[in-house]
């Protein structure tokens, strides 16, 4: 429960074309009143679950929101600065979210081929060191990014190499990679960047498109249409990748050799080649992801500049089903908690450091392991096809 203080919420921000009154919230009222809320909703739930129904959706979600802004109103009206722009959250959520986005997309397309892809880590960090490399030494951020995409395709062309024609398996060949490409940008990074950082660590970065007009809607224009290049190409990619597998006949192949190969393979489907390709794909998708750190993000390449993201990714596509819009609200959610313990943190809450900086990953855990009981994914991921 929150103290006495009252908790304010910005909705804009003070360049916004409209003026957008702030919500004001007294702590200790205001969670009084959701948590009865709360209690009524999880009632009701158990209810539906007594009568053998399922709870809807829109329940769980608005559990979800009314749970996350007593949170925000707990620590918010506690903390030194009591006053929070939820634009500038939300907006620096997206941001965050941006390369979790493309490897979750990364790893939906190899599973639904049939190949579990463990080194999207790997993907993003090769993609994340090439771009800072190429960027710098050409001064073209754009070259930077198609030279990120290849990055990642060549992390994905070992992996396809070794796990559909050598059969060796999935997850040991993903780790190995992950540690492989660590190693090597990391020894690279010592030994070359360092060494003359001014042009071989100076990257040129993305300009940040701003759309007159629509970037200044109040609250959503900032999140959606004032992002650099790779932020307006992960929109593209979520609906080109949801497209492609729900409503192409493409999609229908690829989810055919994911779900039961040996049927696929009757039907004339190049099951192992359709695998190549779409692991091939999914490493360019993670490539374009991971240059985001460095083209957009960061000045300069670090080591393990990733930090693991690539496994959060690979939780997303749990998360999200196995589906690229579930994908990208799930990498959404985990960039969500990312940027609020950043935000949280600065402002000075009750709440430890060391707390606000598990957030992220406490909320990874808590979504798979609430999930992957319930989810059903390919048929036929990680299982490695012999034609007969």
């Amino acid at each position: 429960m929150g103290n006495g203080e009252v908790a304010h919420f910005q909705l804009g921000s003070a360049g916004d074309a409209f003026a957008i009154p702030d919500l004001a919230f007294p702590g200790k009222l205001s969670n009084i009143i959701i948590g009865v809320l709360l209690l009524g909703i999880a009632a009701y739930a158990w209810w539906l679950r007594s009568k053998s129904e399922q709870v809807a959706i829109w329940l769980i979600s608005v559990a979800a929101a009314l749970f996350v802004l007593s949170f925000l109103i707990w620590v918010v009206s506690g903390a030194n600065i009591t006053t929070i722009s939820l634009s500038s959250l939300l907006a620096g959520a997206v941001v965050l979210a941006v390369p979790l986005v493309f490897g979750s997309l990364s790893g939906v397309l190899c599973e639904r081929a049939g190949v579990v892809n463990i080194a999207i880590e790997g993907q993003l960090l090769g993609g994340a060191f090439t771009a800072a490399l190429v960027s710098s030494m050409t001064k073209n951020a754009f070259l930077g990014l198609i030279a990120a995409g290849i990055a990642g395709a060549l992390v994905s062309l070992v992996l396809a190499l070794f796990s559909i024609k050598y059969l060796v398996n999935q997850i040991i060949v993903g780790v190995v990679l992950n540690v492989l490409v660590s190693g090597i940008t990391g020894f690279l990074f010592t030994t070359v960047m360092q060494e003359d950082p001014e042009l071989y660590n100076s990257p040129v970065h993305l300009p940040v498109i701003d759309i007159p007009v629509l970037s200044s809607i109040p609250v959503i224009g900032p999140i959606l249409f004032r992002q650099s290049v790779i932020g307006y190409l992960m929109y593209i990619a979520v609906f080109v990748v949801w497209f492609g597998l729900f409503k192409t006949k493409w999609g229908l192949r690829v989810r055919a050799v994911g779900e039961h190969p040996k049927a696929a393979d009757t039907l004339g489907i190049k099951v192992n080649r359709t695998r190549f390709w779409n692991v091939t794909l999914g490493g360019i998708v993670a490539g374009i992801g991971g240059s985001f750190f460095t083209l957009v993000a960061i000045d300069s390449f670090t080591k393990e500049i990733s930090g693991g993201r690539g496994f959060i990714a690979l939780a997303a596509v749990i998360f999200g089903r196995w589906n690229p819009i579930g994908a990208f609200l799930a990498a959404l959610l985990f960039g969500f908690a990312d940027n609020l313990q950043v935000i949280l943190t600065i402002i000075g809450t009750p709440v430890p450091s060391q707390f606000m900086a598990m957030m992220p990953y406490l909320v990874t855990i808590f979504a798979v392991s609430g999930l992957v009981g319930r989810s059903r994914g390919p048929a036929a991921a990680g299982e490695p096809y012999v034609k007969e």
